[in-house]
């Protein structure tokens, strides 16, 4: 079994907020807040997308801005995440009922976040 990894949850949520501002100056129409927080659900680790910008956007944008997310955060903990998914491949979707989730994928070894 792999040996976990651990990562700072502050280095963690630091590179999420500028992966999604790195993401919003590429993909406008997603104009979100920089996140303080990162949900964790099923099989995937992300931010949750307000309705009103899903109501303005296609699912091929979506899946642009989701991995574009997921890119920005593999390159900073190339570690943890980096070899998750291949490069155009790593940003995940899940969408429950009115519920969109942008992310990554769980790494499929033990990754423990500390405080």
């Amino acid at each position: 079994m792999a040996k976990p990894v651990s990562i700072s949850l502050s280095k963690f949520t630091a590179s999420v907020q500028a992966a999604v501002r790195a993401a919003v100056a590429k993909h406008p129409k997603f104009n979100l807040p920089a996140p303080h927080g990162v949900s964790v659900s099923y099989l995937i680790r992300g931010i949750p997308v307000p309705e009103e910008i899903l109501a303005k956007v296609t699912l091929a944008e979506t899946q642009a801005f989701a991995t574009e997310v997921a890119g920005q955060i593999a390159q900073a903990h190339p570690e943890a995440l980096g070899a998750a998914r291949p490069p155009g491949q790593a940003g995940a979707i899940l969408s429950v009922g009115r519920y969109v989730l942008l992310g990554i994928p769980a790494p499929s070894e033990i990754v423990q976040i500390e405080a």
